[in-house]
């Protein structure tokens, strides 16, 4: 094989990988952008939240503890002070009109995900319906300061 050629097999190996490496990358940018660039849009639920500390876009949404959709839109509601979040689900999961979305924690350092508990409704969810049956983030915070509350007024009895 003659230098000329050896040269260009280099050139077209160093083309080949270089191809990939975007490839890769791109595929990382539209996940990291929009969600998973492999998995089809599926249909968006609304739910309106007291509190959605630790929920943000990008959140899990899970179902039974299996991630299936995520949350794709938080906003204020100037009206009624409520945190609106837009989740999208698989258009292969259907959810009873009575469902559930629970804000839960991922453990004490962990992160927060909106768990859906299924309801036992006839009536399905349609796409752009919203889950009415919510429950806000609970913060550790505030529980602990409860906690301290509750021993300091006990022991003032004693």
């Amino acid at each position: 094989m003659s230098v000329a050629a050896e040269h260009r097999a280099e050139q077209r190996a160093e083309l080949i990988a270089g191809a990939a490496v975007l490839a890769v990358a791109g595929g990382f940018l539209a996940w990291a952008v929009g969600g998973d660039p492999f998995q089809g849009n599926g249909y968006t639920l609304t739910a309106s939240f007291p509190d959605v500390d630790g929920i943000e876009v990008g959140t899990e949404v899970r179902l039974a503890g299996v991630p299936l959709g995520h949350v794709s839109e938080v906003r204020l509601n100037r009206q009624t002070y409520m945190a609106d979040t837009v989740l999208t689900l698989p258009e292969d999961v259907v959810l009873p009109a009575d469902s559930a979305a629970i804000i839960q924690s991922d453990g004490l350092l962990g992160g927060a995900y909106i768990q859906i508990q299924p309801g036992g409704s006839m009536d399905n969810l349609a796409p752009g319906d919203e889950i009415e049956d919510v429950q806000g983030a609970v913060s550790l915070i505030q529980l602990m300061m409860k906690f301290v509350d509750s021993q300091s007024s006990d022991r003032g009895m004693e």
